[in-house]
């Protein structure tokens, strides 16, 4: 089997540069590029046990996250692990169906495998992390934030809201409703105030909120909140849906219904995983997942590197694809 000298030499590097290659550490693209080249040449297996007890901590980052059913926190996983395994590292997935009890467990196994790291989108706002801390375990927080001064990766969030909620006003939609996800979850509430900051001052409601549903970021979630919107009296001619699964949901129903786009618009924040109804007929404001995993992993292994820099927080950009047609003619 070939050692880490045999790599340095066949790539005209220092065995110091082939470290840190593998150890994620930043090095010129053209001497990664060689060391790359004699790696695959010769064959080379890194002794990960050896580097583990170097390191006095395991070469596994756990990445927790509330639905790994939902294609976007898929997408994320992606983007977590093309950065992880680049940088010699596994990724253990922890689904904790967004139940806090399960992730405290998840987050005790991290601390009592000596995880390298965890990337966390929170449950509900409240995780524990203060053992993970005070073992100097590097945690970045994904797509929600937590209590702790960590770096972190998000949306603006209330500028998706805003952004869903004008689209459908500027295809002539009035009385706009909105379902989010659960009220203690910042994700839901700050997408439904960018929602309530649009149809306030446009009075097209008397009282917005009568219109607001908070129900389970799931498509069972997103099918009651639309059943109980077209009960109203009067009734909305358009919803915003926070989340891509109950997007699904609420189009289910609206199809029951015969109230199809552009019939009835709506307009969800994240892209639809399925959906019977002809894409372009549903606004979609696209959330950037992969890149919000790729990001994070970078962070934590910069900081299992040894990065002591303050938290950072990285706000990623969303894109709006309006529907191609808007609001029947009054």
């Amino acid at each position: 089997m070939a050692t880490i000298y045999e790599v340095a030499a066949a790539a005209g590097v220092s065995p110091a540069t082939v470290s840190r290659v593998y150890n994620g550490v930043p090095v010129s693209a053209e001497k990664a590029e060689l060391v790359r080249a004699a790696v695959a040449e010769l064959r080379f297996t890194p002794n990960r046990t050896a580097r583990s007890l170097r390191r006095k901590n395991a070469e596994v980052i756990a990445l927790v996250i509330p639905d790994i059913e939902n294609p976007y926190f898929t997408s994320l996983a992606r983007g977590v692990e093309d950065v992880a395994q680049e940088a010699g590292y596994s990724v253990v997935l922890c689904n904790t169906d967004e139940d806090p009890g399960k992730e405290a467990r998840y987050l005790e196994i991290a601390v009592a495998e000596n995880m390298a790291g965890v990337i966390l989108a929170e449950a509900d706002g409240r995780a524990d992390l203060s053992e993970l801390i005070a073992r100097s375990r590097p945690v970045v927080a994904v797509d929600r934030s937590t209590l702790f001064d960590l770096d972190s990766v998000i949306l603006d969030n209330r500028a998706a809201g805003v952004a869903a909620a004008r689209t459908l006003i500027n295809s002539g939609y009035r009385r706009l409703a909105c379902i989010t996800g659960p009220a203690e979850i910042d994700t839901a509430e700050e997408r439904a105030e960018g929602w309530r900051s649009v149809v306030s001052p446009s009075g097209s409601l008397e009282r917005p909120d009568d219109h607001l549903r908070y129900s389970s970021f799931r498509v069972e979630g997103g099918r009651d909140a639309m059943a109980e919107l077209l009960a109203l009296d009067p009734a909305p001619d358009a919803v915003v849906v926070t989340n891509n699964l109950m997007g699904v949901g609420a189009l289910q129903v609206l199809s029951e219904a015969g109230r199809v786009p552009p019939a009835f618009g709506v307009a969800v924040i994240g892209d639809l995983p399925f959906t019977t109804l002809t894409p372009n007929a549903t606004s979609i404001v696209r959330l950037p997942a992969r890149d919000m995993g790729t990001t994070a992993a970078r962070m934590l292994i910069e900081r299992i590197n040894g990065d002591t820099e303050p938290a950072r927080t990285v706000i990623l950009p969303h894109e709006v694809v309006a529907a191609a047609s808007g609001a029947p003619a009054l």
